[in-house]
């Protein structure tokens, strides 16, 4: 979401409540419902209805007069956030807001609030545990043995971690805490941001390089992409980039599936120009669907892949965590508060609020 000023419409003033506030919890077979939620709109003295709601007329059908709407993975798009007739909080349960159209919230003055912080421990792990699959071969060491081909521990292309270099693509609190873990291992570390004075301090403290964009590419043996998905970033990792890379690195997203061209991935994969890829996101693979048949997707059919289904962030204490946190953020805007995180801080609220002490506006994953 852009912090510029966002022009809000003329819309009709938010419908009186009548009786309790309201407010519906989405995903709640996918992600069940914490007691702690509850406690949290209860204190706000609201009532919670709980539903899944994937599908717009489902959202709609539950949340058109609610004063406050959680959302964990739904896709919560423009047609609906306008017809939200009472809403004052739009709370993400999580870090990402790319399936929340913010602007158009921003436009019925609708506060979009989200726990951009609540899992990069978790982040972390996942993407060296990735990193270290990666480079021992892990996926083709374990259908190697299915087979009963004991001389896959001869692999050629296995090397030893300890000197080769770890591109960051971005240098933000996830990418800082990869570079944590990733140093002791004696990975050279090296990382591209727009912005280098602002992330010199912490290159310096973590020992890592700041470099231009295409020398990120071309020196990295293994490469962890670290930005949110915005206009800007959408495809940032095209057929260009993918060609850069050294024959045989490996290309790692946990972050957003849309930053990479996925057919440009894949034709790279094929062509055997990567050593792998290990992905946790997708940008046509929808994880958050209900389970059903297993779908049809060319990264499926490769073996130089490692394939986790959006879970990099999971853990039981991050996910209480964004389900507490996230519910608090809502329960702060009923009860007539900015909560400590804002992803539309332009937004001129329904209600007017009042700041907290130490307020963080403005984050976003």
């Amino acid at each position: 979401m852009t912090t510029a000023a966002v022009e809000r419409s003329e819309t009709p003033d938010p419908v009186p409540a009548s009786g309790p506030l309201r407010a519906v919890r989405l995903n709640a077979l996918t992600y069940p419902v914490e007691e702690g939620e509850r406690e949290e709109l209860r204190r706000a003295g609201a009532e919670l209805a709980e539903i899944e709601g994937q599908e717009p007329e489902e959202i709609l059908a539950a949340a058109h007069d609610a004063d406050a709407l959680l959302v964990v993975s739904s896709r919560v798009p423009g047609a609906v956030i306008a017809r939200l007739s009472r809403c004052r909080v739009i709370a993400r349960l999580g870090a990402g807001t790319d399936r929340i159209d913010g602007v158009e919230a921003s436009r019925q003055g609708i506060v979009v609030a989200n726990v951009p912080d609540f899992c990069i421990n978790e982040l972390a792990e996942h993407t060296l545990a990735l990193l270290l699959a990666c480079g021992r071969r892990l996926f083709h060491m374990a259908e190697a043995m299915r087979r009963g081909d004991w001389s896959a521990r001869h692999h050629p292309a296995v090397h030893r971690l300890h000197g080769q270099t770890l591109g960051l693509l971005g240098f933000g609190a996830s990418a800082q805490a990869v570079a944590e873990r990733a140093g002791p291992f004696g990975l050279r570390l090296m990382a591209w941001v727009r912005h280098p004075a602002r992330y010199s301090g912490a290159a310096a403290r973590l020992g890592a390089r700041l470099v231009g964009w295409e020398e990120l590419f071309t020196a990295a043996d293994f490469l962890s992409i670290h930005l949110p998905l915005t206009p800007e970033t959408r495809h940032l990792v095209g057929a260009r980039e993918l060609a850069w890379m050294k024959p045989g690195a490996f290309l790692i997203n946990t972050a957003r599936g849309a930053i990479v061209d996925e057919q440009a991935l894949v034709a790279a994969l094929r062509e055997g120009r990567l050593g792998g890829a290990a992905l946790d996101v997708y940008e046509n693979l929808d994880v958050f669907a209900l389970p059903g048949a297993p779908p049809a997707h060319p990264l499926l059919e490769l073996g130089n892949v490692i394939l986790t289904p959006h879970c990099g962030g999971s853990s039981v204490e991050s996910t209480r965590d964004s389900k507490l946190r996230g519910a608090h953020n809502a329960a702060e805007v009923l009860l007539g508060c900015w909560p400590p995180y804002v992803v539309n801080p332009e937004v001129c609220p329904r209600t007017r609020l009042s700041p907290r002490p130490r307020q963080e506006r403005g984050a976003s994953n």
